[in-house]
């Protein structure tokens, strides 16, 4: 019988999200990050991305994927405590 696999995301942003609801809510990304996102996202619908372009453009993918698990947990604990 397999285990369940564990998931380090799931399980980060459950821990990001107990740090501070209210202020992990009120979190944007920085606009310089979010202008080099934007550039590596144009490199890439145009073929024009780099092996380390978007590798980088993965790692803030990511970045953005837990960023909204962690929101969503914190949603929902701010909800669990009204």
């Amino acid at each position: 019988m397999l285990a369940q696999q564990y998931d380090i995301y799931q399980d980060f942003a459950d821990f990001i999200a107990n740090l501070s609801p209210e202020k992990l809510l009120s979190y944007h990304a920085p606009t310089m990050m979010q202008r080099r996102v934007e550039q590596l996202v144009h490199l890439k619908k145009e073929g024009k991305i780099t092996v380390a372009e978007d590798q980088e453009l993965e790692k803030y993918f990511m970045f953005e994927h837990i960023v909204r698990l962690a929101k969503a947990r914190a949603l929902k604990l701010l909800a669990d405590k009204s």
